[in-house]
């Protein structure tokens, strides 16, 4: 844990906001940036509870907010150009991994999820009689229900995944822990596999590769391409409107695709 051995043999109401700036400061160092952000903030939450049930009278977690350097936007590398994308669809069709891992690797790039909405992917959220996908809030960056209509193609790798895994509540499950997901490495290590780098193509470079591809074939409304990728819009009521407005429209650009 990160608070062990710095500081977690201290009593919590005794702890000051230098002793934690301390062990935000080592992983500044090792420029492990992400990893010290979501460290104040669940500090910050453990600080609360304490304060929330009478253990502790302060948050000093809350005091180092803009303490150390924010992380930097993450690059996703992400194969654009046409010819290039068909020798990567081809590649991972010829994928000899874990079965699962090939499906999951398959159905990348024709659902426009981050990678780890797709392994984290249950039963329950599919409708095949419907031919949609609805992922709960949950589990969503935007912390709303998105739901997205279903290929042919992408129908047919699913049954195949349901072959292998539908007794269990996972699309995806990790090999041997049918209450575990796929680890966040499991794509990109396939693809590494298969010869691309990373600088190159990575599993969340689909959305890069679907959305600048989509754009550029100049057939499909804007709009109607950032609500496939899930995109937030900053007008609410606009929003609503548009996730009504262009569903036919994604369920034509998502075969056309």
């Amino acid at each position: 844990n990160w608070w062990e051995p710095a500081i977690g043999h201290r009593p919590i109401d005794e702890i000051e906001p230098f002793e934690l700036l301390a062990v935000l400061r080592r992983q500044e160092a090792k420029d492990l940036l992400e990893t010290a952000r979501r460290t104040r903030a669940f500090a910050s939450r453990v600080f609360r509870y304490a304060v929330a049930t009478a253990r502790a009278k302060h948050d000093p977690a809350a005091l180092l907010v803009g303490a150390i350097a924010s992380p930097q936007p993450k690059h996703h590398a992400a194969i654009i150009e046409p010819q290039r994308v068909g020798q990567l669809m081809r590649a991972m069709d010829g994928y000899w991994g874990s079965p699962l891992t090939r499906l999951a690797l398959l159905l990348s790039p024709h659902v426009f999820l981050r990678p780890g909405e797709l392994r984290q992917a249950e039963w329950c959220e599919f409708d095949f009689d419907a031919k949609v996908w609805r992922i709960p809030a949950r589990r969503k960056k935007e912390r709303r229900e998105h739901v997205l209509p279903l290929s042919r193609q992408a129908i047919d790798i699913l049954m195949e995944a349901r072959a292998l895994s539908g007794s269990g509540p996972f699309v995806f499950p990790a090999q041997g822990k049918p209450g575990r997901t796929l680890s966040e490495n499991t794509i990109n290590g396939a693809l590494r596999r298969l010869g691309f780098t990373g600088d190159e193509m990575t599993a969340h470079g689909f959305r890069a590769t679907a959305s600048t591809l989509l754009n550029e074939s100049g057939l499909w409304h804007p709009d109607a391409i950032e609500r496939a990728l899930a995109h937030a819009d900053a007008d609410i009521i606009r929003g609503i409107y548009n996730r009504s407005r262009y569903w036919d429209e994604r369920v034509e650009m998502g075969q056309w695709w």
